[in-house]
């Protein structure tokens, strides 16, 4: 009987290490850094200081924020993706059917607790902005919703998952909202837009296949790439306008038209090739991030 114990003991530790590893998969690690840093970033630079809302805040967009949303995609996005040869890897999990609930249950469970702490370490503007960004992780996935499925709201709220972090957290530090402070979230959600409609470019083809509809889709393949190369000028331009060294962040938006530009005159037939560009994407995100994290503390040690 103990050696049977033992047995079903190992059988369950292994079948809830193999959901762990999904989960973690599901949560896309490469990218919880996109949605934490606008956040900490956001608060630290206001406050200068580390404090209790700066660490559960920083934790919650870390991981919980990312399995909520990645999770969520790929529950209800099963059926497409897996016809997508590019699902199962670092860009996005295939999760098995009996996966779908435990998912679903985790997404929501692990985000709660972070919500509630948040909801009582802020205010009313705070909680409207955190109520925003959560609407937004929803509706880009769930059934009735499907926001990633309307041409270019897909854009617009896949941008606001990660812009929505950064005016959550400058709500909450209680930020000074100067025309400066504007330009530059503006030039973040054009990164953004710029940045979901390239990604999109490459699935054109099993999209119109799976009857699915997103701002590739409408507007082709070509033209999505000529409009994510101008949100992304569009970004250095605004960048621009910032107060010194705001200025050379519009560097930065050199990096991303230069792998896009490759794919200026894709077709429709040919636009899985710009899975190329949006792997080497995932990698200078880093570099940029580097680069911007850099500026910050340049910023900071300024206004000293």
């Amino acid at each position: 009987m103990t050696a049977r114990r033992a047995r079903g003991t190992g059988v369950a530790d292994t079948a809830e290490l193999r959901l762990g590893r999904r989960l973690l998969l599901a949560s896309r690690p490469v990218s919880w850094i996109n949605t934490a840093f606008p956040f900490a970033a956001a608060m630290l630079l206001t406050t200068g200081q580390v404090d209790l809302r700066l660490v559960v805040g920083t934790l919650f967009f870390l991981v919980p924020y990312n399995l909520a949303m990645y999770g969520i995609n790929d529950v209800f996005d099963y059926a497409s993706d897996a016809q997508n040869p590019r699902k199962g890897g670092v860009e996005g999990a295939l999760l098995p059917p009996s996966t779908h609930r435990a998912t679903i249950t985790w997404s929501i469970g692990l985000a709660v607790p972070f919500v509630v702490a948040l909801v009582l370490l802020g205010g009313p503007a705070s909680w409207a902005a955190l109520a925003v960004s959560l609407f937004a992780v929803v509706a880009y996935s769930a059934k009735g919703l499907r926001f990633k499925e309307v041409p270019v709201l897909d854009s617009i709220t896949s941008s606001t998952h990660f812009v929505s972090p950064a005016v959550y957290g400058l709500l909450l530090a209680g930020a000074e909202w100067t025309p400066g402070l504007w330009a530059l979230l503006a030039a973040f959600f054009a990164w953004g837009m710029a940045s979901h409609a390239f990604g999109a470019v490459q699935d054109v083809v099993p999209d119109r296949e799976g009857g699915i509809g997103s701002i590739a889709t409408a507007l082709g393949a070509r033209a999505t790439v000529r409009l994510a190369i101008g949100l992304w000028a569009l970004a250095g331009v605004l960048m621009l306008t910032t107060p010194w060294p705001g200025p050379l962040a519009a560097l930065v938006a050199l990096p991303y038209i230069w792998l896009a530009a490759p794919f200026w005159s894709v077709t429709d037939a040919g636009s899985g090739a710009a899975n190329r560009g949006w792997r080497r994407f995932l990698w200078v995100n880093y570099g940029c991030g580097f680069l911007i994290t850099m500026l910050c503390i340049w910023w900071a040690m300024m206004g000293r």
